[in-house]
């Protein structure tokens, strides 16, 4: 039987609550019978606030302590990796927080604010010699894991373009300027809290492709439009080639957006390949389904003959998909390493160093 793998929350909001009723899921109900999690510690501004957390998400479980404070969570003994779900401008000071204190750290994305935090965290970590990972979620999912194999087992050829969207209507002309996605002081705005959506399938379709080999994008470009109430983007646009080099022969480019004024699009991502088209279902931070058309009647692959039409994958699990990258902390943890092979710091830099081009 798996040694319950230790957690430690910091904050008490949706996006952490989510985090927590996920991971409480009997593992076993996806497939995974090597690491389970436990929730040993909650951290908040007052110990009534994550007594109150804990109580709607774990009601049943009183071995879970309530702090007043975020360090009180990082001294904690009975604690492996903390959780970071705080907004996105005071990821840095917690999460430097908690690495100094010796934990392992599971970080919301956007990761940083800025790519030179995110430099200086990446040096505490392996100062430290703790594990340390943004916590993009999707890239863990088994939907994106399928539709990266599909993608890179030659069937639809190279990818060629990617249109991928996320967006939402925030009512933004009657919430208060001091709400997250409007207040500049809280990192509001489109890029940098609905960007890394549209980002993430860039990354797995383009970056990751074998025939890039690493290579980062040759060319950046981005635009944004500003809301006169608090001059946070509204909608950013940002594109990304990729061109051919010594060592990487991927010609392709990403169309990206993402706005805080308009419902998401459908599909939510496309991918066009050589010889025909992924596109995914929304909402595109968890997809639940993906459609492959093929175009290429008769073309050999390998020991296979692909023929004309389409496939249509649907995934269902228990839980909303947060708790795959748990599981992925948990094993990179058991087995020594400091960052994750999926989610590694190379594609985590890459996002802040394109979002600090693209702002």
């Amino acid at each position: 039987m798996a040694t319950p793998f230790r957690w430690g929350i910091i904050s008490t909001g949706y996006i952490a609550g989510c985090f927590f009723k996920d991971i409480l899921h009997d593992p076993k109900t996806r497939g995974v019978h090597d690491v389970t999690h436990k929730v040993t510690a909650v951290g908040s501004r007052t110990v009534a606030s994550a007594q109150e957390f804990i109580k709607k998400y774990a009601p049943d479980d009183d071995s879970i302590k309530a702090y007043g404070t975020y360090q009180e969570v990082f001294d904690d003994s009975n604690v492996d990796v903390v959780y970071i779900g705080t907004p996105h401008t005071v990821h840095y000071e917690s999460a430097l927080a908690a690495i100094k204190s010796g934990k392992h750290v599971l970080c919301e994305k956007p990761v940083t604010t800025n790519a030179a935090e995110l430099r200086s965290l990446l040096a505490a970590a392996k100062e430290h010699n703790v594990f340390f990972m943004e916590a993009m979620w999707t890239r863990f999912q088994p939907l994106a894991l399928e539709v990266k194999r599909i993608a890179e087992e030659g069937g639809l050829g190279r990818p060629v373009v990617l249109h991928a969207d996320l967006s939402g209507d925030f009512d933004v002309q009657n919430i208060p300027t001091s709400h997250r996605i409007l207040d500049p002081q809280l990192g509001g705005g489109a890029l940098l809290d609905l960007g890394p959506y549209p980002l993430v399938w860039a990354i797995i379709a383009l970056y990751e492709n074998p025939a890039n080999n690493k290579a980062r994008p040759s060319t950046i470009t981005g635009n944004m439009l500003k809301t006169p109430l608090t001059g946070v983007d509204s909608s950013t646009v940002f594109t990304l080639s990729f061109t051919p080099t010594e060592t990487s022969s991927l010609a392709a480019q990403a169309i990206l957006s993402c706005s805080i004024t308009l419902n998401a699009p459908e599909p939510g991502v496309t991918i066009r390949f050589e010889r025909g088209t992924i596109t995914i279902n929304p909402p595109i931070y968890s997809p639940r389904s993906f459609k492959v058309t093929y175009l290429n009647k008769g073309t050999a692959v390998g020991d296979k003959t692909v023929t004309e039409g389409t496939l249509t994958r649907t995934f269902e699990y228990v839980g909303k998909g947060w708790h795959f990258q748990a599981d992925e902390v948990a094993r990179c943890v058991r087995d020594g390493k400091t960052e994750s092979e999926i989610w590694g710091h190379d594609k985590s830099l890459l996002e802040m160093d394109i979002f600090d081009e693209v702002g």
